[in-house]
């Protein structure tokens, strides 16, 4: 399994301090909007050649572990 935290990082300097792809201005939320969008691995690395699929997978990681412990009320 990828481990997130070599893939992603927030700087405060950086896209005001939103998650970012490592060593880009690439943000998670993007990721997650394309690929919730319709875009496959293979369209975003076509698209965004300085990424990996292990990038792509910690976006998801990320994702995930950022909701894992939150409660929902309705």
């Amino acid at each position: 399994m990828v481990d997130w935290t070599l893939h992603i990082e927030s700087n405060p300097n950086r896209l005001f301090g939103k998650p970012v792809i490592v060593g880009s201005r690439i943000p998670v939320d993007l990721i997650l909007e394309k690929f919730a969008a319709g875009d496959t691995i293979e369209d975003l690395l076509d698209a965004y050649p300085k990424i990996t699929k292990e990038n792509l997978a910690a976006c998801l990681l990320f994702a995930a572990e950022s909701v894992k412990n939150e409660v929902f009320s309705y």
